[in-house]
């Protein structure tokens, strides 16, 4: 299907147009960074150098003040070029764009704040934890702060800190014992005490470097204090998420051009023409692209929703199940395209098994697909019993 349907503004098509002129670079650095599990440095520059770290910042900041629905057409297309950099970027636009377009901050510092982005900084959130699991199911932080003449002092171990080579700062979430709830504290990664430990080892978007933060009697001033939370901060409305879904379509997408590709030109001598006329084969490419569309048109009209103020005060479980029904449409796509390829999607050198891995990750982003399933139940018993 053609994205062309989903290109609505001039923005968009800038934005599209300046994103191409990265994909030769991005691509021929994909194989490598998976292959080493090495963060893909140079791709996160080149888009820093372009501005594209700034557009989810509004434009009273000097940012670009992009929607959720811009992010998402972005972000799908750097995914289909590299998951890894897709993902790994996609947590700063998310992470800037909720910070400040629901103002979880005091004016003065969103100011200071805006500044660092308007320079390169690089954000995201650090709430995962060992010993609590999904952070969107309620575990309480082992991570702790204390208030200390004036300051707070965080110690704790953070995982899955996607983008942990070129961080300038971290969102971490901490335990108040005596506020018994959770703040949510912006670090800057050179403050003393704080360190990456590189655990990342993973089969799926192993480019990420999603390594351990670990803060140690890390000091942070009171203008760092971001926000409060007594409950589970995913119970918020926050359609930014909405690039983690965009992330896996961009990767389907990828694995359904290199199928068709592949079924276009490959004439194996026990057929005459190419696999392409084969009714089987064309029924899995059929299916691809149903599954496409599908998904495409839920999440794009989600993000538009959410991106109407009016519309928005009405949703309820959108943001959960967008992310449900892309992430799992994205897996049941590239098993599509691998079946079209046959044995050769398996070589290490081919990238449909690299789309393979990569989509399995979706599921363990938040929100889980339990917990989307379970919410959509418990919302339509109560709203009968209204």
């Amino acid at each position: 299907m053609s994205k062309e349907l989903f290109i609505t503004t001039d923005l968009q098509r800038e934005w599209m147009e300046k994103l191409t002129t990265l994909e030769n670079a991005i691509r021929a650095s994909a194989e490598q960074t998976d292959r080493l599990a090495a963060f893909p440095k140079e791709n996160i520059q080149s888009l820093v150098v372009m501005g594209y770290s700034k557009l989810t910042l509004p434009k009273e900041y000097g940012g670009g003040g992009i929607s959720v629905t811009d992010m998402i057409l972005m972000q799908e297309m750097i995914a289909s070029y590299d998951g890894a950099t897709g993902l790994s970027i996609g947590w700063h636009q998310g992470v800037v764009g909720d910070l400040y377009a629901n103002e979880l901050w005091e004016k003065n510092n969103l100011e200071r704040f805006a500044k660092e982005v308007l320079n390169g900084a690089l954000v995201n959130r650090a709430v995962s934890e060992a010993q609590t699991g999904s952070p969107t199911r309620g575990g309480r932080p082992q991570t702790t702060a204390v208030k200390k003449d004036g300051h707070w002092v965080i110690n704790g171990q953070k995982n899955f800190t996607s983008m942990s080579p070129v961080l300038t700062h971290a969102l971490v979430s901490a335990w108040i014992e005596e506020r018994e709830g959770t703040g949510f504290f912006l670090v800057d990664q050179t403050s003393e005490g704080v360190s990456i430990k590189e655990t990342w080892n993973m089969i799926s978007m192993r480019g990420t470097e999603s390594h351990d933060l670990v803060l140690d009697n890390v000091t942070v001033s009171e203008e760092d204090f971001v926000e409060f939370s007594e409950g589970p901060r995913g119970e918020k409305l926050n359609g930014w998420l909405l690039h983690i879904p965009a992330c896996y379509l961009g990767i389907a997408q990828a694995a359904r051009d290199y199928a068709v590709k592949f079924a276009v030109e490959y004439s194996p001598n026990s057929i005459q023409g190419t696999i392409s006329e084969l009714p089987n084969v064309q029924s899995h490419i059929g299916h691809i692209d149903l599954e496409l569309m599908k998904a495409r048109h839920f999440l794009y009209s989600v993000a538009g929703a959410y991106d109407n103020s009016e519309r928005r005060k009405a949703m309820n479980q959108e943001l959960g199940a967008a992310k449900h029904v892309v992430t799992n449409a994205a897996i049941r796509i590239v098993d599509q395209a691998m079946r079209v390829v046959g044995a050769k999607s398996l070589e290490l050198t081919n990238p449909l098994q690299r789309y393979y891995r990569d989509v399995r990750a979706g599921l363990h982003n938040p929100p889980m697909d339990d917990m989307v399933i379970s919410k959509l139940a418990h919302a339509a018993i109560e709203g009968m019993s209204k």
